[in-house]
């Protein structure tokens, strides 16, 4: 084996450990959500969690995404992106209708029904790519920028189409999409990752000591800055802030994930299953009422030890058995038609 297929293999290893840390921290901040207005502790957890958990997983996004960005394969994953989120934006919302009732929710497919919005923004991400393909990489990541810092100021509400979301996290495809793994491991040594995970603790620490006022929406990515209570002409530079807090936060959380292979890689292969799926589990978890009887330092911890273990659980291969024609649909029908309507076309 060469070593650039060495460094690739590392490469693969480390992302999808990452991966699957940060679905952990999905479902984890999912789950705790119904306690943060009533209980510090998890009001800390679930704003340090956010300063990392999207960018980061937008950033593993773009590095997986270059190996399937342009060609047939490009197509097919934009397919099948198109049927994951016909199918679950469809049960969500019937289910929503019939059973859930969360608030402010618009029963549209225009308007991605709360965690879908990843899926309506990979799509515009591999879209966008691809129309910056002919441009330098500093070009993309200054377009990138300027994009989320430029969609703050538009008068509507973000969530429709998640173009709010889709340029607010564009810089961190475009990071990952570009992401060198041989020179991260390179500067990234045993002392450098020891000293990032200290550093990563140590936001948490300040976050809980200085962020009990600080406005979560800036982390969601979702709003405007309008609708954020920001009016001001430069507004854009609290954007910025963030960009700045969140690409530090990263980094330092980054010292947490190992290199080496494990059971957690191979659960990174499918937390696709995790992603979609989990929003069930919360979801019934929250109209079951059992946030009412969760109130001390022991149901906190039995919250967190469930999310964790569903996360285990629904990154198992014989979920993937069982589910995979509805999370991950064949496409292939759709693929043949196109290529069939296409050799008739005179």
């Amino acid at each position: 084996m060469t070593r650039e297929n060495t460094l690739e293999t590392r490469g693969e290893t480390f992302f999808l450990n990452l991966r699957f840390m940060l679905i952990v921290t999905v479902f984890v901040g999912n789950a705790i959500e119904p306690l943060i207005s009533r209980m510090d502790g998890m009001h800390s957890l679930y704003l340090w969690i956010f300063s990392f958990h999207m960018p980061l997983f937008v950033l593993v996004t773009g590095y997986f995404a270059r190996k399937s960005l342009t060609g047939s394969a490009g197509r097919k994953v934009l397919l099948q992106i198109a049927m994951q989120y016909l199918i679950f934006q469809s049960l969500y919302s019937a289910l929503d209708v019939s059973l859930f009732h969360v608030s402010n929710i618009h029963h549209s497919f225009f308007a991605p029904y709360l965690l879908l919005w990843f899926l309506a923004s990979h799509a515009c991400w591999r879209l966008l790519m691809l129309g910056m393909g002919k441009w330098s990489r500093a070009a993309q990541i200054t377009f990138a920028v300027a994009a989320g810092v430029a969609v703050g100021y538009l008068q509507l509400d973000g969530v429709w189409f998640s173009i709010s979301r889709t340029f607010v996290y564009l810089p961190f495809f475009v990071i990952g999409y570009h992401f060198s793994f041989s020179t991260f491991a390179k500067w990234v040594q045993k002392y450098v990752k020891i000293a990032a995970a200290a550093f990563s603790v140590l936001i948490f620490a300040l976050l809980a000591v200085l962020g009990s006022g600080f406005p979560m929406g800036w982390l969601y990515g979702s709003m405007t800055y309008m609708q954020l209570g920001a009016g001001e002409w430069y507004a854009g530079l609290y954007r910025l802030a963030v960009y700045a807090l969140q690409i530090t936060a990263s980094l330092a959380f980054l010292g947490w994930v190992p290199y080496q292979v494990s059971r957690m890689t191979d659960w990174g292969r499918r937390t696709l299953y995790v992603f979609l799926l989990h929003g069930f589990i919360v979801r019934l978890a929250a109209i079951s009422g059992v946030y009412a009887y969760i109130g001390n330092a022991a149901g906190t911890a039995l919250l967190l030890l469930c999310a964790i273990l569903s996360t285990v659980l629904l990154a198992q291969p014989g979920v993937k058995r069982l589910l995979h024609p509805i999370v991950e649909p064949s496409v292939d029908w759709m693929i043949t038609l196109q290529r069939t309507a296409l050799r008739r076309t005179p």
